[in-house]
């Protein structure tokens, strides 16, 4: 399981952008400005050699007792509770501040284990930075630049330092799938469903489910692990002091999935929060299967309204099989159980390198990539590179220059020349390196410079050459004049 990682600290000492650099990412508004960020934000760690899961949180004001900033000091408490580890922001550029000072009492009352990171420290002396933030107590502060990357991996390699090595998912031969939606959608009544039996609590109440449950079953002499996850709202929602590890769970639990099944309410309009759970898996690489639940009992008009609704504001899940069932009736569960073997399928296939290539040729034939100025992307051979999900690497020359839209058309092509139905497939690119372009070598010049060049050495020679003509001439008309 990946361990989470808070980071905390005052307004506008950069958390948002080591954010954005431990997730790679622009997901976080950076502006020099305090309390631009309010609620916390949640991202995949990608700088690190393990991997893990970092909470962005508004700056906090201890002191504070009411008004948005209470409620963003509030939600910072929740974040350190959530947490496996915690990174202490200070800026190194203003200095040790009282708030500082609460914000470490805070942090030492917690029992999570708290790092210091004296940031800003780019062009500065790193010993004298560091120097006066030692009176917090917080063992060795290390000096990084969230906006540079200095020190950064540094920082995160130490953090990461006491939590074990993840596993290599060996064990799981056979499918996972995690039930992840809003709650009191009805994740609990389809596991159910599922099952055929009363496995887990269901109750008309939103957040029943308090923690990820792993159930492993049997289905047609075929082993299964349903995990059911507690539901996910909007952050500015989360309240109940057990309700605030939701987030954290379900995210947890795509990870540990191959096959996500995203449980959305019929009789509910299709909220911003599915989508934000539907872009967790995709960012996962999860197989993807949408069950949307509660759909007996609704009008015709009702129904053409939300597939509407579902087209324009789930667009981006067009791979995905959408069922429309009914939990508490069991109604649909075969086909969607179907769907989820066919996702897993997909996602795990394995795909032969010569009919790759195939795939890639006759997509060249039908429409080669746009030119980029005098530049025409070449695609020469493709391979697999990965499973769940599928990575297509394809190797040719100038592949940087590919456009979105060209990957797109390639993505469509291989879906579906191998029926990779119900799980995102990415296209990787690896540019071929020529031999004869020297690394140091200096751009070459225009081609009109070059003639240029070319005209004005050659009028020096032919002056260099009428002069010597002229010095000859001189002296042998002054050896004539002598004689």
């Amino acid at each position: 399981m990946k361990p989470t990682i808070v980071l905390v600290g005052r307004p506008n000492v950069g958390k948002s952008t080591l954010f954005n650099r431990l997730t790679r990412t622009k997901d976080a508004l950076v502006a020099d400005l305090p309390g631009l960020t309010r609620d916390r934000h949640y991202g995949h760690g990608r700088v690190g050699s393990k991997p893990y899961l970092v909470v962005d949180t508004g700056g906090f004001e201890p002191v504070v007792d009411s008004g948005i900033l209470y409620e963003m000091a509030r939600h910072t408490l929740q974040a350190i509770d959530e947490a496996d580890a915690v990174i202490f922001l200070v800026d190194g550029r203003t200095g040790l501040t009282p708030q500082d000072q609460i914000i470490a009492n805070r942090l030492r009352q917690s029992t999570r284990p708290v790092y210091l990171a004296v940031n800003k420290g780019e062009g500065g002396n790193r010993p004298v930075l560091a120097a006066e933030f030692y009176e917090l107590s917080l063992g060795e502060p290390v000096v990084i630049s969230g906006a540079h990357g200095d020190g950064v991996y540094e920082l995160i390699e130490t953090v990461l330092e006491s939590f074990p090595e993840e596993q290599e998912e060996t064990e799981s031969k056979h499918p996972v799938f995690a039930v992840i939606g809003r709650p009191n959608v009805g994740k609990s009544t389809l596991v159910n469903a599922i099952l055929g039996e009363e496995r887990v609590i269901a109750f008309d109440m939103a957040g029943t489910t308090r923690d990820s449950i792993h159930i492993d079953f049997e289905r047609g002499d075929k082993p299964f692990t349903i995990i059911d996850t507690a539901g996910v709202r909007r952050r500015g929602k989360v309240d109940d002091a057990i309700e605030k590890f939701s987030v954290i769970k379900a995210m947890q639990a795509i990870d540990e999935a191959n096959v996500a099944v995203l449980v959305l309410d019929a009789q509910q309009d299709i909220a911003d929060q599915d989508a934000t759970i539907a872009g967790f898996a995709l960012e996962a690489g999860r197989a993807l299967v949408v069950a949307v639940n509660k759909w007996d009992g609704l009008s015709e008009e009702r129904k053409q309204q939300l597939k509407r609704d579902i087209a324009r504001k789930l667009y981006f899940l067009d791979f995905a099989k959408f069922h429309f069932i009914s939990a508490l009736k069991e109604k649909g569960i075969d086909g969607l159980f179907s769907s989820i073997q066919e996702a897993y399928d997909a996602a795990m296939i394995k795909l032969p390198t010569p009919k790759i290539t195939r795939v890639l040729q006759s997509a060249l034939e039908r429409q080669q990539p746009p030119r980029a100025g005098l530049i025409r992307p070449k695609l020469r051979y493709a391979h697999q590179g990965g499973m769940n999900p599928p990575v297509i690497v394809i190797h040719g020359n100038a592949l940087q220059h590919i456009s979105d839209a060209y990957t797109r058309y390639l993505t469509q092509t291989f879906r579906k020349a191998f029926h990779l139905q119900g799980t995102p497939l990415r296209i990787q690119y690896n540019v071929n390196h020529n031999p004869y372009e020297e690394k140091d070598s200096k751009p070459a010049q225009p081609l009109r410079r070059v003639k240029m060049s070319n005209r004005i050495a050659k009028r020096e020679q032919i002056k260099q050459s009428k002069k010597q003509v002229k010095r000859k001439n001189k002296v042998s008309t002054k050896k004539t004049n002598a004689h």
